[in-house]
């Protein structure tokens, strides 16, 4: 079974098409759970209208399902709580000019 930093890592593969940084350094991943070899995860978008929404969430799926340990990933989206800018790393603020 995958550890959590190894799924930490595979969804830090995915990249933010319009902000250019990661999902789990942009504080969109919530919750992220696995039960032998399936992994659950309960993540969000920038904004409920997110463009790049469907792309994100197939990206995190096919990052986690590569892992060897790794079977299904089901991607669910909530958009509560909402998303804020607070939920983001320091890096991922560094990045944006956030200060």
């Amino acid at each position: 079974m995958a550890d959590e930093v190894q799924l930490i890592d595979a969804l830090k593969q995915v990249i933010d098409p319009e902000l250019m940084i990661n999902i789990v350094d942009l504080g969109l991943v919530y919750d992220i759970s696995q039960e032998e070899s399936n992994v659950n995860v309960d993540m969000t978008l920038t904004s409920p209208a997110c463009p790049a929404g469907p792309q994100i969430v197939a990206q995190a799926k096919m990052a986690l399902e590569q892992l060897e340990d790794v079977e299904t990933a089901t991607i669910k989206l909530t958009m509560s709580p909402p998303w804020t800018p607070d939920r983001m790393t320091e890096d991922a603020r560094d990045q944006l000019g956030i200060f």
